[in-house]
């Protein structure tokens, strides 16, 4: 695919997440998710211990997620009415596939968690390269459903925690390019220079 020098910086400057409500199909057939996921792993990970774990959630189970969300929610929310209710479980039900990254955090006397951290987002950034790279959009979201400890619950194991939902699929509008940061208001130089 990149086939001289100035081809991975273009293609790189052309990813943009999509609104999972805005995803829609074709997403990725399981071959191609398997592979997304593959690419996904393959990530910093100091010590080789893979504190992250892909959790696709697929049409089958889609109907019994949002089950849960709604378990969830109405147990957080008894007073919630049926609208709220109903907003609350809709990100069960878009895009194609969908995708719960775990942080899985790995007992190490030499890799502190905040490196396992670290490890966990560059899987979710390589997750939505690789979904750019097959020709899909995705989105990485977090929301409420992610810290609800029901749903964490039938999620994670042991001190495993949700990292966020990755929406896959293909936009149904242009993607929008979104505000970046002036590279002078982020970049710090050092040694700073003295005042003269």
């Amino acid at each position: 695919m990149f086939n001289d020098l100035t081809s991975l910086p273009r293609y790189l400057s052309t990813r943009r997440s999509g609104k999972p409500r805005d995803l829609i199909a074709p997403g990725p057939d399981e071959p191609s998710l398997r592979d997304i996921l593959a690419l996904a792993a393959r990530t910093p990970d100091h010590g080789k211990l893979f504190p992250w774990r892909f959790v696709p959630i697929g049409d089958d189970a889609r109907s019994a997620f949002g089950a849960l969300l709604r378990k969830a929610f109405t147990t957080a929310n008894p007073e919630a009415r049926e609208i709220q209710i109903e907003a609350a479980i809709a990100p069960a039900f878009m895009a194609p596939s969908l995708v719960v990254l775990l942080y899985a955090p790995q007992p190490s006397p030499k890799i502190p968690l905040w490196e396992q951290q670290l490890s966990v987002g560059a899987a979710a950034m390589n997750l939505l390269h690789a979904a750019h790279a097959y020709g899909f959009a995705g989105s990485w979201i977090t929301g409420w459903a992610a810290y609800d400890p029901i749903v964490r619950a039938e999620l994670c194991e042991g001190d495993e925690e949700i990292a966020g939902f990755f929406y896959i699929g293909t936009p149904a509008n242009p993607l929008e390019e979104r505000p970046r940061p002036e590279l002078d208001t982020i970049i710090r130089h050092w040694p700073k220079p003295t005042a003269a």
